[in-house]
């Protein structure tokens, strides 16, 4: 039987739910492209069925902040997905601020050990600092998903040489968190 995961592209392409914004490059354009690669990579192995939050890079979940968070773990949830990834990617004032991270619901769980699978082969693939896995209990597709939930920070997008990788090499982010995925299963 194949493992299902269900890869949430952050964020809707306009509001409600848009992501962040740096120097014209936007959250939700390179989560979806990253996402779609990720996808894809993961429907090339039979041992996975994979399922994205957005089919389309046009596509809004929701016609509210909270609907469009609630359609993403919905859609996870109702089709009885093993595993739930969201992917973000990071903005800060400070422009020096750069790596990927993740977050979990509880530290010591399984989406924990995956979310630090995640970050080690990403960061290694992508070229980019491993800022760790912290718990944030309060995120909602980690407090309301039924299943292990990763949500991971690819990269800021605030930072030159993170949004350079983001968004000039995304393939390299797809096959680090696919890479990531394997190492996980032991595959």
């Amino acid at each position: 039987m194949a493992i299902k995961i269900y890869v949430d592209q952050g964020h809707n392409p306009v509001n409600p739910n848009a992501g962040a914004e740096s120097d014209g490059v936007r959250e939700q354009d390179v989560t979806y492209d990253i996402g779609i690669r990720y996808a894809g990579l993961l429907r090339a192995n039979p041992a996975f069925s994979v399922r994205t939050s957005r089919t389309d890079p046009e596509q809004v979940l929701g016609s509210t902040n909270a609907q469009s968070l609630a359609a993403r773990v919905d859609g996870a949830n109702s089709w009885g997905a093993d595993y739930f990834i969201s992917l973000h990617t990071n903005a800060a004032e400070n422009r020096s601020a750069q790596g990927s991270e993740a977050f979990v619901y509880r530290m010591g769980s399984e989406a924990a050990i995956l979310a630090d699978r995640l970050l080690i082969s990403l960061t290694s693939a992508a070229g980019m600092r491993n800022r760790g896995t912290f718990a944030r209990p309060g995120l909602y597709v980690l407090r309301k998903t039924r299943m292990p939930a990763v949500l991971c920070e690819l990269g800021f997008i605030s930072n030159p040489y993170d949004r350079g990788i983001l968004t000039g090499r995304p393939e390299l982010c797809a096959r680090g968190l696919y890479d990531g995925t394997l190492a996980f299963f032991g595959f």
